[in-house]
């Protein structure tokens, strides 16, 4: 994917004609409905992407949420997205393994494409786009069976039946979700006895048993209490190098905590990606730094 950033001031383009081309206040430009470039960092212009969003917009019947969203999501890297309420950082998310096909007023332009796979390509089987990708949403949702039954989910369902193998890629799973020590006694034991914590662990099993190539994380602590928020978030520390994973989250900390890349969203529109140092230490746009400092949002 080729992205071209503006030329800015700070890299040494012309102050007046950035001036020209940019309005002062993007947000305000954004919220009055103008197209405003998105400011992306040439780190992220370097990364192997899993996935790239291609000039991507979708509407709710007439309503945009959406709008021009080009981006790349790096290989076996952790990458957020922020934003306040209502900026489309779900909407995005779940567009990847096109949960919002379910909605009948949905209409999108553009493209995705997952290891160069279009994912709205008229050709594509749905069932086995969603088997490429593992989705954790924001409260806990074990099925009603044991919880080995939960992580080998997957894996009943495109035949397997190899106890062997059943047995190998949950005790696989389980220590990759860091809970297989809390468990392994109980693991024929119904899944709704785990703690809220527990249990959004063994969602995160049941994701990555089926070895996705992305994993979708929707807001995942947003359900839980501090202590399990803190579990959780070293989960996602321990999986970064190993998946390629898109989190959504409205906790800065969070964010900064855990994620490699950041990207920051208002009103469906891509304001700045970059790394998430540079977005947290030295973003380029003062509406981000704001953002992240907690003064508007």
């Amino acid at each position: 994917m080729n992205i071209q950033a503006e030329t800015t001031p700070e890299r040494g383009g012309n102050p007046e004609a950035f001036s020209a081309a940019v309005p002062a206040d993007r947000l305000q430009a954004v919220a009055a409905g103008r197209d405003v470039p998105a400011e992306v960092h040439p780190e992220v212009r370097e990364v192997t992407p899993v996935l790239e969003i291609d000039r991507f917009n979708l509407w709710y019947g007439g309503k945009q949420a959406l709008h021009g969203i080009t981006m790349p999501i790096p290989h076996n890297k952790v990458t957020a997205l922020i934003g306040p309420s209502g900026c489309g950082k779900s909407t995005l998310l779940r567009s990847v393994n096109r949960l919002n096909d379910l909605v009948q007023s949905v209409r999108i332009t553009g493209d995705m494409r997952l290891n160069g796979d279009s994912i709205y390509d008229p050709r594509m089987d749905v069932i086995e786009l969603r088997k490429r990708m593992g989705m954790v949403f924001q409260k806990p949702n074990p099925f009603p069976m044991s919880i080995y039954e939960n992580v080998v989910y997957a894996l009943r369902i495109d035949g397997e039946n190899n106890r062997a193998v059943l047995d190998e890629v949950c005790e696989l799973s389980l220590r990759g979700a860091a809970l297989w020590d809390e468990v392994k006694d109980r693991l024929h034991e119904s899944a709704i006895g785990l703690s809220g914590g527990q249990q959004q662990r063994l969602c995160i099993a049941r994701a990555i048993a089926a070895e996705p190539e992305v994993l979708l994380l929707d807001e995942p602590c947003s359900a839980l209490d501090p202590i399990a928020t803190g579990k959780v978030e070293e989960l996602i520390q321990e999986l970064r190098g190993r998946y390629s994973v898109l989190i959504v989250t409205h906790n800065m900390q969070q964010a900064s905590r855990t994620s490699d890349y950041t990207a920051f969203m208002y009103l469906g529109r891509l304001i700045e990606y970059g790394s998430t140092s540079g977005i947290f230490t030295k973003p380029i746009l003062r509406e981000t730094e704001a953002y992240v400092t907690g003064r508007f949002g």
